[in-house]
């Protein structure tokens, strides 16, 4: 029998709070500023300021991405068998994973001395990076997957979904800005360098530690909330099957098929463009490395500021049209991209801001489509297997990324691309590599981004189709409390 303190299925729930979803955007906070720094200066530091050789600073740059991919499933099926009866099933991991997430960033900033002979430091230097990347990858995952898992069991609408995903790349986009204008200021105001990155890393450790505690403080209530209106009876069982015959399950729901297809789509788009954005800056537009922030920066605060605007037209026309205009007009610029000359060097801010109303999409739309994927699943499984989904959705975008990054770095080698010496002058590349660049700007993007198109067309999950799956959820958990 309920409890006199549990609402009956049937009674709606209020619309979350703003506090609500702000808190819950703080959660991306801190996984989106260490990404972005790790992305942007990681290797640089290694090389030239931790004194590593090349070869060894990119083999541990593979492994520990290895170990990142593999982690993620791992820890996206614990956190869905985790049980406590006071803070549930994902919080456990942000509570004690956050703390160890910080200190690990900070020490990847720390240049050890382990022995005056050359030959021996840099075998100590490469086991301690090593160490401290495969943990911080570690702990990274343990914030970051069941984070990434708690929008389903904050709300089942299928609008408040896609505006609480809007707050959460808020956040994460204004986590990737605030990171390199701190950067920027730090490296400005502090001439050594192994100085400058200890303090950066040092203050980039607090700032990503911090939200994540106002994030689970700041929607715990919620998810109490919704657990006692929906969940009650899916939560009474973990999702205890075995590791191969989940992942057949989750391969074997068509919906999340196309889900991943469009997001991998979306995301060799962005990625692919970022690789290959400060080459197409300095070496075809002739313009200096500094324009390519200013560029960047372009690109993801106007991401930021769309992020509203298409959760409100979302709310209007449904996901897939959002996507459907995001897509046509990035690909557009893709194209200005293409065909842009040097002449004309001052349309990319433009092209980068219309870039950047795509960009926006690809953030918002797939993450606010998996939830009705997840509900589809339990509707068939009777089981909730959010970790799960959301380990393989990240799991295969590293891979595919990993992939697709390797074979633009290929096809600018074998186009003969002239790398350059330090502190000298960009060489002339030979027309070959030039037209490789502009490939990689624009067609090669857009064919990602078609693709997206046509897996977007055929996702069968519109507006009408969730109701429908809500609503025999909600037929069974009736039926199953009489």
């Amino acid at each position: 029998m309920d409890s006199p303190s549990t609402p009956p299925l049937s009674t709606p729930l209020k619309p979350m709070s703003l506090q609500t979803k702000m808190a819950y955007g703080a959660g991306d906070l801190g996984p989106a500023i260490t990404a972005n720094i790790l992305a942007f200066f990681l290797l640089y530091f290694f090389t030239s300021v931790a004194g590593m050789n090349a070869a060894l600073a990119g083999s541990l740059l593979l492994i520990s991405k290895i170990w990142d991919a593999v982690n993620d499933p791992i820890v996206g099926m614990w956190s869905d068998r985790t049980r406590s009866g006071k803070w549930g099933r994902r919080y456990p991991w942000m509570l004690w994973g956050a703390i160890p997430f910080g200190i690990t960033f900070f020490l990847q900033w720390i240049v050890p001395k382990f022995s005056s002979d050359p030959a021996t430091n840099q075998t100590g230097l490469f086991w301690y990076y090593i160490a401290v990347s495969v943990v911080f990858n570690t702990f990274y995952t343990i914030v970051n997957l069941p984070y990434t898992a708690l929008t389903p069991e904050l709300t089942q609408d299928y609008n408040e979904r896609t505006s609480l995903n809007s707050f959460r790349f808020t956040f994460s986009i204004g986590g990737s800005i605030l990171s390199l204008i701190l950067a920027q200021v730090i490296f400005a105001s502090v001439a050594d360098a192994a100085e400058r990155y200890l303090i950066l890393g040092g203050i980039c450790a607090v700032l990503s530690t911090l939200p994540l505690y106002w994030c689970v403080f700041g929607t715990r209530a919620r998810s109490v909330e919704v657990a006692q209106h929906h969940f009650t009876s899916s939560l009474e069982e973990p999702a205890s099957l075995p590791y191969l015959q989940q992942m057949q399950i989750v391969f074997s729901n068509r919906p999340f098929l196309f889900v991943i297809g469009i997001y991998l789509c979306s995301w060799l788009g962005v990625q692919v463009t970022a690789a290959i954005l400060p080459y197409f800056v300095v070496n075809w537009l002739g313009q200096p490395s500094s324009v390519f922030t200013a560029v960047a920066l372009a690109v993801q605060g106007t991401a930021l500021v769309m992020l509203f605007v298409w959760s409100a037209v979302s709310a209007r026309v449904g996901k897939k049209a959002v996507y459907f205009m995001g897509m046509a007009i990035w690909i557009i610029a893709q194209a200005g991209l293409f065909f842009l000359q040097p002449s004309q060097s001052g349309l990319i801010f433009p092209l980068a801001m219309m870039a950047g109303v795509g960009v926006s999409t690809a953030y918002l739309i797939p993450w606010s489509m998996m939830p009705d994927v997840i509900e589809l699943d339990e509707l068939n499984t009777g089981l909730r297997r959010e970790g799960v989904f959301y380990g393989f959705m990240v799991l295969l975008q590293k891979i595919g990324l990993a992939i697709g990054l390797f074979l633009v770095g290929q096809a600018l080698n074998a186009a003969g691309f002239i790398e350059s010496a330090a502190g000298e002058p960009a060489p002339i590349q030979p027309e070959s590599a030039l037209l490789a660049i502009r490939l990689a700007i624009g067609p090669i993007p857009t064919i990602a981004l078609l693709l997206g198109l046509v897996l977007a067309y055929f996702y069968p999950i519109t507006r009408e189709v969730h109701a429908e799956i809500l609503l025999k959820l909600q037929e069974r958990k009736l039926q199953a409390k009489e």
